[in-house]
């Protein structure tokens, strides 16, 4: 059981939200309720491996930044059933009370290591500090809590330029980073797309003014990266585009996209955010697979140990 196992219910509930804003149902529908039901599952499956591996220090910060993973998956799913005011209440109170137990940890592992070190070690799953911290703007913005809103959309992109600054650092730094891009830096577009589409969530409750302009044009600037981000993750990391770390942010790119062309009336967006949808939907195909066929090797392999045992 990994911290991050919860990025499976992100991507399942963020595809489960571009096939609803283009009402294809029969995939939504069932997207939504495999998410559902995978969210308690897992959490009882990491409270297990909570004891048995002791996670509960949350000294290391990889740990801490994957089971930021769980406060993402609340957020994505209270946006998914953003028209039950309840669900929202709830799934974005556990995901509010997920992200003040991890982030303190997260920011004391940082502070305990110097730059060169956090350097050596960025990946693109640090970004999970900023994608959880989007979701939370998200929740509080359905809710109608605008001052939260503001003030996690604006922690969320102090987040993002600071992990991206250190995965880009590194990247420079070493040359076998740059050879074998891992999948979790697909997560460098999906930290900007849903904080995009955070943005959209803010500017559309506040008054016409100063703030809300200014609101508006960061939210095209994050869309406007997190598609010049696809360039050059297809071209370096297309090898390793498929697992819940890629899907998730094309899913989510389908979802911001979607918000941006309700937002500007730019005309094909809704047609670009459609052909992510399809994206994201096979390459969550292909990844439940690869994930059901490594689950009964496992069982396999696990039966015949128990055979052979004395």
């Amino acid at each position: 059981m990994r911290p991050d196992a919860f990025a499976a219910v992100m991507a399942t509930g963020i595809v489960s939200v571009a096939a609803a804003d283009h009402g294809v149902e029969v995939v939504s529908a069932p997207l939504a309720l495999i998410a559902v039901v995978a969210l308690p599952v897992l959490v009882y499956l990491s409270a297990v491996a909570w004891k048995r591996e002791a996670w509960m220090i949350l000294g290391d910060l990889d740990t801490a930044m994957g089971l930021l993973t769980y406060v993402a998956a609340c957020c994505v799913l209270a946006t998914r059933f953003s028209a039950y005011p309840l669900a929202v209440m709830v799934l974005g109170g556990l995901a509010l009370q997920g992200w003040v137990s991890l982030v303190p940890a997260v920011i004391r592992n940082m502070l305990r290591v110097s730059w060169i070190v956090l350097r050596d070690q960025a990946h693109g799953g640090w970004e999970l500090a900023s994608v959880a911290t989007s979701g939370l703007a998200i929740v509080c913005a359905e809710l109608k809590i605008v001052f939260l809103a503001v003030i996690f959309w604006l922690l969320a992109l102090l987040a993002y330029c600071v992990m991206t600054g250190l995965v880009l650092w590194r990247t420079v730094h070493d040359e076998a980073t740059r050879r074998d891009v891992p999948s979790d830096h697909w997560i460098l577009m999906g930290g900007l797309a849903i904080a995009t589409l955070a943005g959209e969530h803010v500017h559309s409750l506040l008054y016409p003014g100063s703030v809300a302009d200014a609101v508006r044009i960061v939210t095209i600037a994050t869309w406007v990266l997190a598609t010049l981000w696809i360039v050059p993750l297809v071209c370096v990391g297309w090898r390793r585009i498929r697992g819940w770390p890629a899907v998730f942010p094309l899913g989510m790119y389908s979802a911001a996209t979607f918000a941006m062309a309700g937002e500007t009336g730019w005309p094909g967006l809704s047609t670009v955010s459609l052909v992510f949808f399809w994206i994201a939907f096979a390459l969550w195909l292909l990844t439940a697979l690869a994930a059901v066929v490594a689950t009964e090797s496992l069982a396999g392999f696990r039966r015949s140990r128990g055979r052979g045992a004395p």
